[in-house]
């Protein structure tokens, strides 16, 4: 009897493990790159964390870059099929490797700034004009330098007026900390980085200067005309962890804290709840209007992307900045908000 009830309880577990393994061959790998430790990446962790990628039949496989410019570079080989980054390199990206722009992770137009160390701060926010002749370090070709350059227009100064030291982030965090740069282009978290561990200020954002600066949802031409289903579904994930995130935030916060630990980001929970605060996010209908083409016009996001593009030809990135009109489309969101399956799961907040 006991041996009967053994060969029983074998079956059952052998069984229990083939539909595992069955269910897991039948999920369709999708290959999604990002940054570690921002706010718009915290999307692809939450959701792992929860399983939803599973519920759509997606096996979510990650790469991380210290910046979009490698990022972006890495699709060329196709080492990734759909990522996030910022909306500078994304027109980078549209450019050079063919890639489309198909949502907004965030408006991230408060967390790209310009910074200044502690001793500095006070005098160069009360004489901006100040600045001319001084040096910042900065990220090229990234949403950081947008929002230093647009903070320098605001104050009629050139970037000819200014010496441009290009660094990556850590290095820049670096610098300022020694004394060695006393003016700063960060984004978020780097920002509050900066703020709590070295008493370094916030004198303008993109915000301030009037520069709107989208975090851009990107996929690789080829892939999206191949699998345009996944590409919806990798959308309507997305979307539904951003509607948890918003509905959840003491949770949120506490798997935020986790995910930029991991990625090297310790910032104060203040800081954390800073970054829900001033970094609006859209859900599906969000993203169809501020995506929606009225006849023979363009969106707002073509807008604010065309201004970017019309910034990096200035800064001699290409000769012609592309039209916004060649690579956004909202053709994957609408393909969500048509999926009555899609759509709810985009739209849950549980």
């Amino acid at each position: 009897m006991m041996k009967r009830r053994m060969a029983a309880w074998a079956a059952a577990i052998a069984l229990g493990s083939s539909a595992v393994a069955t269910q897991a061959q039948s999920l369709t790998e999708i290959k999604i790159s990002y940054q570690p430790a921002l706010y718009w990446a915290l999307p692809f962790y939450v959701a792992e964390q929860k399983g939803w990628y599973g519920e759509l039949g997606l096996k979510p496989v990650f790469s991380t870059f210290p910046a979009g410019v490698p990022q972006i570079a890495a699709s060329a080989s196709k080492s990734w099929d759909v990522g996030g980054a910022g909306s500078v390199p994304a027109t980078l990206g549209a450019v050079r490797y063919n890639l489309l722009t198909i949502g907004i992770t965030n408006d991230e137009s408060y967390g790209n700034a310009l910074l200044a160390t502690a001793k500095t701060a006070e005098g160069f926010m009360k004489n901006p004009a100040s600045i001319k002749g001084q040096t910042i370090v900065l990220t090229a070709n990234s949403t950081g330098d947008y929002a230093v350059q647009s903070c320098l227009a605001k104050w009629g100064l050139k970037k000819s007026d200014v010496t441009v030291k290009s660094m990556g982030q850590a290095e820049i965090i670096s610098a300022m900390s020694s004394g060695n740069a006393d003016l700063g282009g960060l984004w978020a978290p780097n920002t509050y980085t900066m703020e709590e561990k070295a008493g370094a200020k916030q004198i303008c954002s993109g915000q301030d200067a009037g520069a709107a600066v989208p975090g851009a949802l990107m996929v690789r031409a080829d892939y999206a005309k191949e699998q345009p289903q996944n590409v919806a579904k990798f959308l309507a994930v997305y979307l539904r962890a951003w509607k948890w995130l918003n509905a959840h935030q003491a949770e949120g916060i506490a798997m935020m804290k986790k995910f930029y630990e991991q990625g090297g980001v310790t910032i104060s929970e203040a800081s954390m709840k800073k970054e829900f605060d001033t970094r609006p996010t859209y859900d599906l209908a969000g993203q169809l209007k501020i995506m929606k083409r009225p006849a023979g016009g363009a969106s707002e996001v073509d807008g604010w992307f065309t201004k970017i593009g019309a910034f990096m030809q200035a800064n001699g990135t290409f000769p012609e900045a592309p039209a916004a009109s060649k690579f956004i489309t909202d053709e994957y969101m609408r393909m969500v908000d048509s999926d009555p399956k899609l759509k709810e799961f985009a739209n849950r907040a549980n």
